[in-house]
């Protein structure tokens, strides 16, 4: 039997969450929390970019702007 596991539509780069962070890309980095990947996210208003796990991104707040927790490491 073969597993499928749909995108989650907030891990689709391109998506913006209410705190106007925008998802670029999904960098195949492990994230630090159970089974989770890096994505590279950008700031609306500032234009930051850090990394964040995929379970995250709907309540990301920029880390230099916005009073958000800071970025995971990219490489």
């Amino acid at each position: 039997m073969t597993s499928t596991k749909a995108q989650a539509s907030t891990t689709i780069p391109g998506y913006i969450n209410r705190n106007r962070q925008e998802v670029v890309s999904r960098t195949g980095l492990q994230g630090n929390d159970h089974n989770q990947v890096v994505y590279l996210l950008r700031c609306h208003a500032c234009g930051a970019r850090y990394g964040a796990n995929g379970t995250d991104i709907f309540q990301r707040r920029c880390p230099e702007c916005d009073g958000g927790r800071p970025g995971l490491g990219l490489g």
